[in-house]
């Protein structure tokens, strides 16, 4: 079949007119490259499901290929089980949604949706708390706003993991046209009112947030969805309500005022730092789009805002809740993440597990999991009970954050002084990333093995102590494509392909002593890091 014969294909059957209208153009005007771009690859189900560019054809997200995906699920389950889908405020989610919903009743399945566009963690806490066999979710998180997404919880509310995905994507495989699948009428579908909101507050606000509850929080949801239920829960736990960003308290799929919807990159906080400013807050608090992510900040005596690290916060989080909770416990994080939560969990007895990169491994970490982290700022965060949400939730890890520094601001302290207390306790652990953002994947692939062919002995003046090459398992994980360096002084290096955008990333730590104060710690830190960031760049020749 000919490119332009396969356009007409998926054309036939396609029921969105905006895609319709978009492919019928490029056939008119006989745009080869675009037809190219849209049909000579397709968007791959994977354990994070579908992401991609919104528009016509098998490489981009659209309606055919979310009712291809729902009809592989439907086939992998099977009639009669039930699935709860929530959706973001991105375009064209709350179609994909109610797609879904059609396609896996037309196969007789029962399907829940949540009343409105959401934070993606209610949607894994709704799986577990219904008892559903398994969750879509319509989200593209902090991609672009060009971008969508389709992710696929489990019944146990966890992301899906191997063989699951395997089976899901053959399944979309077998499918046919997507307007020959039978559909559920409207009246099939079940939609949840805003008492299964109520339950998921209900749930955090009863984690282990201690007892001070005076703060002045500033806070953003970068045009998402997460404003509404965090200030509920703060509400529902005794807190102030957060001061909003109005430039960014309501969602917006066009995300306005940010180049990038996500709160790491540069520029994204401004508005949320000049809030703090002007309102005296005591803690700035970020939420990225779908709300399954947490950025903290910290405004200074002087003005501006020190935003702290994925590693940092996780520290805190997890030494907070060790110490607010009892038994057999265990602590879990990954590979690419600090080394000081191993430290943590030694000093305080607890189990401590180390996973892939990911949130669908670190959840399966092992029995008894209170808290888990990556560095990339998400959380989930537990009690003896066990954990609310199986997934990272934004929503949670703000109460948390917030429980702690409003304990630090009794004692007339911050969270920079209690990660001054845990410096002089572990060890002043420094992390940073060195990315490789690339048009040509071959780059990333030509440069994994020059490193294999030729590892370093040293890296930034560190004698290399060992090296693990992960894809062969080394370190006692499944393998994976990556490779760790272990350097003298508990310094750490990992590379390894990014599994959603085509980058080569590099995770950095440095360990340093205080023997002075921290501060001077922080500085000779930072030092190493940037000798060991500069070696380690000319090493892999992307720069």
């Amino acid at each position: 079949m000919s490119l332009v014969d396969e356009a007409r294909a998926w054309l036939a059957q396609d029921p969105d007119p905006d895609t319709r209208a978009e492919l019928a153009g490029l056939i008119e005007r006989d745009d080869l490259d675009a037809l190219r771009e849209r049909f000579g690859a397709r968007l791959e189900f994977g354990t994070a499901g579908l992401r991609g560019e919104l528009g016509a054809g098998p490489n981009r997200m659209n309606r055919v290929t979310v009712m291809r995906a729902a009809a592989g699920l439907a086939a992998v389950l099977g009639p009669g089980r039930h699935v709860v889908i929530g959706y973001d405020a991105r375009h064209k989610s709350d179609v994909f949604a109610r797609d879904t919903a059609a396609v896996l009743t037309g196969a007789g399945l029962h399907a829940t949706l949540l009343p409105r566009p959401l934070p993606t963690p209610v949607l894994a806490f709704a799986v577990r708390h219904l008892g559903a066999d398994a969750g879509v979710t319509v989200t593209a998180s902090h991609n672009p706003p060009r971008d969508n997404g389709y992710k696929v919880y489990w019944g146990d509310g966890s992301q899906i993991v191997p063989p699951v995905d395997a089976d899901i994507s053959a399944a979309i495989d077998a499918v046919g046209r997507v307007d020959e699948l039978p559909l559920g009428s409207p009246g099939t579908l079940t939609e949840l009112g805003e008492d299964i909101v109520d339950d998921y507050i209900e749930a955090v606000t009863a984690l282990p947030l201690g007892d001070a509850r005076e703060l002045r929080v500033a806070y953003t949801p970068l045009h998402g969805v997460g404003a509404a239920t965090l200030t509920g829960a703060f509400l529902a736990a005794g807190f102030e309500s957060p001061m909003a960003v109005e430039e960014q308290r309501n969602p917006d799929p066009d995300f306005p005022t940010v180049a990038f919807p996500n709160p790491e990159e540069p520029g994204a906080m401004d508005l949320a730092a000049a809030l703090a400013g002007k309102t005296g807050a005591d803690l700035v608090l970020a939420n990225d789009p779908d709300a399954d992510r947490c950025a903290v900040g910290v405004p200074l005596p002087g003005g501006g805002v020190r935003m702290l690290t994925g590693d940092e916060v996780g520290g805190l989080l997890a030494e907070h809740v060790i110490t607010h909770t009892t038994g057999d416990r265990m602590v879990a994080t990954t590979i690419v993440s600090s080394t000081l939560l191993a430290k943590i969990a030694r000093a305080h007895g607890v189990r401590y597990g180390e996973t892939l990169t990911g949130f669908k491994w670190i959840i399966k970490a092992g029995p008894g999991l209170v808290f888990g982290y990556e560095e990339a700022i998400g959380y989930s965060v537990g009690s003896d009970a066990g954990l609310p949400v199986r997934d990272k939730d934004g929503i949670g890890a703000a109460l948390t954050v917030a429980g702690i520094a409003a304990a630090a601001k009794r004692e007339g302290r911050t969270l920079l002084d209690l990660l001054d207390d845990q410096a002089r306790r572990y060890g002043l652990h420094a992390t940073t990333q060195l990315s490789f953002r690339v048009a040509d994947l071959s780059l990333i692939t030509d440069a994994m093995s020059r490193l294999r062919a030729e590892p370093p002995s040293g890296l930034g003046g560190l004698e290399v102590t060992a090296a693990d090459d992960l894809a062969r398992g080394d370190g006692g994980l499944p393998p994976t494509d990556g490779l760790r360096y272990r350097l003298a002084d508990d310094a750490r290096v990992v590379v390894r392909p990014s599994g959603t955008e085509p980058k080569l990333k590099c995770y950095l730590e440095v360990v340093v002593p205080v023997t002075t104060t921290p501060g001077e710690a922080r500085a000779d830190a930072a030092r190493r890091l940037e000798a060991v960031k500069s070696d380690l760049a000319a090493r892999l020749g992307l720069g």
